[in-house]
C-alpha cells in the first residue's frame, strides 16, 4: 500500500452516484456488483453480455435504459456485472436464483530495489535471511517469460527500469492490447510492457470526467506509485541507480527482471484533495481489470492496494471475489496488507486465497548526525538532498513552543498546516513530531513559516522506525528515544542549537529484518480462524522507478523530477512476494497458486540476519499477528518439499463457514453444516475461540523432486495449548503424492497465560533433514 499517511487521506469510503445520463430518474442511482458466480461453460462474449443485459432489462424500464446502465461485464474469469441501479433495482436483483450477491462498489480502497533483492538472496553469496545461493535446475532465471500484472496508477513507460533489450518475442499466449490515451500509445508499449489498460468508469460515474491537468486519461503513471511497484517486481537490472543526487547508489533491479509487465491502471486523484496523489480506486473498476488481467493471460497479479473499510462477507468484497476466480485459473494474487499499525486487527485484504504482506526493514540506513550543543551526538536518517549553509550551529526550537495561539492542544507538536508562529521559528531548526498528517507536509510547513530545517520525531507508536523522506528543506528524521532525548536537552538549556551533518548511506545495520510499525497487523477481523497476515517482506526505505510527471514528495511547489525514488510501506512489500510468485511459477508452470502461496510461507522465517527472533521497531519480540508465517525466503521457496495444496470448492466451503458465512456460487450450495474455517487445507492454522479441543486434518503433497522421502514433525505448542500432530512420521515414494494428519489442539487449563484473551502463538514444522516446511499456530481460548 501506499507510504504511512494520515488515516483521513489513506481511504475513502464513499457512495457513487451518477454524474450525467440520459434518462430522467426520480431516484439516485449508484455503481453495484451483480455477481453470478463461475462461468457456467464456454458460452462466448456475446451471449455472456446478452444475458447481463437481459438481467438489467428485468428492472429496468427499457432496453435503452438497460445499455445505457451498464458499466462493466465481467466475462473472462467470473460472471457479474456492474451497472448503475437505484437501490430498489439492486434489491430486486439480488431475490433473482442466478445471483449470488449484490452490492455496491466502493470507492474505500487506495494504492497501499537494489540492496532488498541483496538481503532477500537473490545473489549468491550474500549474506541475509536467504544465502542459499543459486536458482535450482528448471527455473529460468529472472521469472523469463512469465507474466506479471499490476494493478495501481500506472506507468511511466520511459524509464529504464523497463527497457526490453535482449528481451525475446511477446509470449505467444499473450492475449491483451496496449490500450492508448493522454501520453501514451501502442508504441509505448514493447516486449517488456507487453499490455496495458485503464479504468475509470466507476470513478467518473462518481466524480465526473478526470482532471487531465493533474492526471492522464491513460495507462500513463502521473502519481509514481504504479511504476515504484512495477520496477520493484520485475524491472530491468540497471547500473549507476542513485535517488536523490546521490542516496543508495547501486545497480537497481526488481525481483524478476525478465518477467514481462502487464499494467492495469485503476486509481486516480480525488477531486478536492492533493491532485497529485492518485488514491482512490473504486470496486467495479478494479474487478474489471482482474477480470480482464486473466483473460489476457496473466500469470501473477500484484495488487498494492487495500481498504481499511468495514470488512465485508466475501461474496460481497468484489476484490476478494475477482482473486478467487484469478486463483481458480492458476493466479497467484499477491495483496499488500495495509499501513495502519501497529494497532491490532487492522490487516486488510483477508481471504485465504490471497498473498497477503506485511512490511519490515533491509539492513540499510541512510545516516544523518545531529550534534547538539551540549556535544551529544544524534544519528538521525534522511534522503534529503539539502543542507545548511556554513556548517554551523542552529538554533533549535520544539514546534509545541512556536505554534499560533488557535493551534488545538493536542497536535502542536506536529507542525500541521499554518500552525506555525513564522516569528517563533525564522532561521532555526524545528523539532515536529509524526502524527496526524503527511510526514514530508510537516517539512512544508517549517519552509512556510521560515525555519531553517527539521527534526522529525517518532511518537512511542512508531518506536525505532524511521522511514525517510526527500523534504524540501534540510532536515532529518529520529527515533521515538532519540526525539525524547533532543527535547529533553531543548528544555534544559537556556539557548539550544544544533548541528545537521550531511548524511550517508550505510549497510549491514543490526538486527534486521524489523517490522515496520506502520504494517497493519492482525487477527483476521473477518475471519479469525485465518491467519493474516500471511508473510512478511522489504517494505521500509525502498528504491525503484519513479513517475517524471510526480515530485518525490507529490507536494505542490515541490518541482523536482526524479527517476527514481524511496518509498515506504506494504505498497513496497507486495512485489517483493509478487516477485518470489514469479520466479516459482517459472521453475513450476503447473503448480497450482496455493501451492506457490504454500511454498512461499513455509520456507519464511522468523529468525534475523543475526539468527536472533525477528523483532517490532519498538523494541519487543514480533510474532505471527505482525508477519504471518515469517520473514520470504525466495530461495528457499523455489525447494519447499512439502505444500499445501487447496482447490476451488475448497474455497467456496470455507466461505459458506466464515464470518458472516455465504455461498460463493451456485455450483455448490452451502451445507448445512459446512466444516469449520479452519480445516481449509491452509499452510497456517488458527483457531479462534477454543472451548476444550479440536482436531484439525491437513493433507501435504511431496514436491521434493525425489520418490522416497520421510519426513517427522517437531511442535512448539502455544503457552497452555497442548499441540498432538498424528502421525509424527509422514513417507513419501513418489512426487505428487499426497499425505494426511490430524492436529489436535487442547486448552490445558486456565493459567494466567489467557490475561486480556492474547493470542498465544506456536508451529508445527515437517522436516527431512533437508526440507524445512514450517507452519505457525495461533490460539484464541475461548
Amino acid at each position: 500500500m501506499r507510504r504511512p499517511m494520515a488515516k483521513s487521506s489513506l481511504l475513502f469510503l464513499v457512495v457513487l452516484f451518477s454524474s450525467s445520463t440520459a434518462f430522467a430518474f426520480t431516484k439516485p442511482r449508484q455503481v453495484y456488483v451483480v455477481y453470478l458466480g463461475e462461468q457456467a461453460g464456454a458460452k462466448g462474449e456475446e451471449k455472456i453480455l446478452a444475458g447481463h443485459h437481459g438481467l438489467l432489462l428485468s428492472v429496468k424500464g427499457s432496453e435503452e435504459e438497460a445499455r445505457a446502465s451498464l458499466l462493466y461485464s465481467y466475462k473472462h474469469s467470473l460472471n457479474g456485472f456492474a451497472a448503475l441501479l437505484s437501490e430498489e433495482e439492486a434489491t430486486e436483483l439480488s431475490a433473482r436464483t442466478e445471483v449470488v450477491s449484490t452490492f455496491p462498489s466502493q470507492g474505500r480502497w487506495s494504492p497501499h530495489t537494489t540492496r532488498s533483492w541483496e538481503f532477500l538472496g537473490l545473489e549468491e553469496g550474500v549474506r541475509g535471511p536467504d544465502s542459499s545461493g543459486r536458482l535450482p535446475p528448471g527455473a529460468k532465471a529472472g521469472g523469463e517469460d512469465v507474466i506479471v500484472g499490476v494493478l495501481d496508477s500506472g506507468i511511466w513507460p520511459e524509464s529504464r527500469s523497463f527497457d526490453d533489450e535482449g528481451l525475446g518475442p511477446v509470449p505467444a499466449r499473450w492475449k491483451g492490447v496496449c490500450q492508448g490515451g493522454d501520453s501514451f500509445n501502442p508504441s509505448s508499449c514493447n516486449r517488456k510492457i507487453i499490455g496495458a489498460r485503464y479504468y475509470l468508469k466507476a470513478y467518473e460515474a462518481r466524480y465526473g470526467a478526470v482532471n487531465t491537468t493533474n492526471a492522464y486519461r491513460s495507462p500513463r503513471d502521473h502519481d509514481g506509485h504504479g511504476t515504484h511497484t512495477a520496477s520493484t517486481v520485475a524491472g530491468r537490472t540497471v547500473p549507476g541507480v542513485a535517488a536523490l543526487g546521490g542516496f543508495a547508489p547501486g545497480t537497481a533491479s526488481g525481483g524478476a527482471p525478465l518477467a514481462r509487465v502487464a499494467v492495469y491502471k485503476v486509481c486516480w486523484p480525488i477531486p478536492g484533495t492533493n491532485p497529485n496523489i492518485e488514491n482512490t480506486c473504486f470496486e467495479a473498476d478494479m474487478l474489471a481489470a482482474i477480470d480482464d488481467a486473466v483473460g489476457d493471460g496473466v500469470d501473477v497479479m500484484s495488487v498494492s492496494i487495500g481498504s481499511t473499510g468495514k470488512p465485508l462477507r466475501f461474496a460481497d468484497d468484489g476484490i476478494a471475489v475477482g482473486a478467487l476466480h484469478a486463483a481458480m485459473r492458476g493466479v497467484v494474487f499477491v495483496c499488500s496488507g495495509g499501513n495502519s499499525g501497529p494497532k491490532p486487527a487492522t490487516v486488510s485484504n483477508l481471504a485465504p486465497w490471497m498473498l497477503t504482506v506485511a512490511a519490515s526493514s533491509i539492513d540499510r540506513a541512510f545516516i544523518s548526525p545531529i550534534k547538539l550543543g551540549n556535544g551529544m551526538v544524534i544519528m538521525g536518517q534522511t534522503v534529503t538532498p539539502y543542507q545548511l549553509p556554513g556548517n554551523k550551529a542552529y538554533p533549535l526550537v520544539y514546534a509545541a513552543d512556536a505554534v499560533v495561539p488557535s493551534t488545538p492542544a493536542n497536535v502542536s507538536n506536529q507542525c500541521l498546516p499554518k500552525s506555525l508562529a513564522p516569528e517563533k521559528v525564522r532561521g532555526k531548526i524545528v523539532v515536529c513530531l509524526r502524527g496526524t498528517g503527511l510526514r514530508v507536509e510537516k517539512g512544508l510547513e517549517v519552509k512556510r513559516a521560515g525555519g531553517a530545517a527539521i527534526i522529525l520525531g517518532n511518537p512511542p507508536a512508531y518506536g525505532g522506525e524511521v522511514p525517510v523522506d526527500a523534504h524540501v528543506l534540510p532536515g532529518t528524521a529520529v527515533s521515538m528515544v532519540d526525539v525524547n532525548t533532543i527535547l529533553g536537552y531543548i528544555n534544559s538549556s537556556t539557548n539550544p542549537t544544533a548541528v545537521l551533518d550531511p548524511s550517508r548511506t550505510v549497510v549491514d545495520v543490526k538486527p534486521s529484518p524489523v517490522m515496520a510499525q506502520f504494517s497493519s497487523r492482525g487477527p483476521n477481523v473477518n475471519e479469525p480462524n485465518i491467519l493474516k497476515p500471511d508473510v512478511t517482506a522489504p517494505g521500509l526505505n525502498i528504491l525503484a522507478a519513479w513517475s517524471e510527471a510526480s515530485s518525490p514528495t507529490k507536494l505542490d511547489g515541490d518541482n523536482r523530477v526524479v527517476k527514481y525514488n524511496i518509498m515506504s510501506g506494504t505498497s513496497m512489500s507486495c512485489p517483493h512476494v509478487s516477485a518470489t510468485a514469479v520466479l516459482l511459477k517459472s521453475a513450476h508452470p503447473d503448480w497450482s497458486s496455493a501451492a506457490i502461496r504454500s511454498a512461499i510461507m513455509t520456507t519464511a522465517t522468523t529468525s534475523n540476519a543475526e539468527g536472533g527472533p525477528m523483532m517490532d521497531a519498538d523494541g519487543t519480540v514480533a510474532g505471527p499477528m505482525d508477519y504471518g508465517s515469517g520473514h520470504i525466503r525466495p530461495m528457499h521457496a523455489l525447494d519447499p518439499g512439502l505444500v499445501y495444496d487447496a482447490s476451488y470448492q475448497d474455497y467456496l466451503l470455507f466461505a459458506c463457514a466464515s464470518g458472516g458465512g455465504a455461498q460463493l456460487d451456485h455450483s455448490l450450495p452451502c451445507p448445512a453444516t459446512p466444516p469449520p474455517p479452519y480445516q481449509l487445507n491452509h499452510p497456517s492454522l488458527a483457531v479462534h475461540g477454543l472451548n476444550g479441543s479440536v482436531t484439525v486434518q491437513r493433507t501435504m503433497t511431496n514436491v521434493g523432486g525425489q520418490g522416497n522421502a520421510r519426513y517427522s514433525v517437531v511442535v512448539v505448542e502455544p503457552m497452555g495449548v497442548s499441540v498432538k500432530v498424528s502421525p509424527r512420521n509422514l513417507s513419501f515414494t513418489r512426487t505428487g503424492e499426497k499425505k494426511s494428519f490430524r492436529i489436535k489442539i487442547e486448552a490445558k487449563g486456565r493459567g494466567s497465560w489467557r490475561v486480556n484473551g492474547q493470542f498465544v502463538a506456536g508451529s508445527y514444522t515437517w522436516s527431512d533433514g533437508v526440507h524445512v516446511v514450517r507452519s505457525p499456530i495461533v490460539v484464541l481460548v475461548a
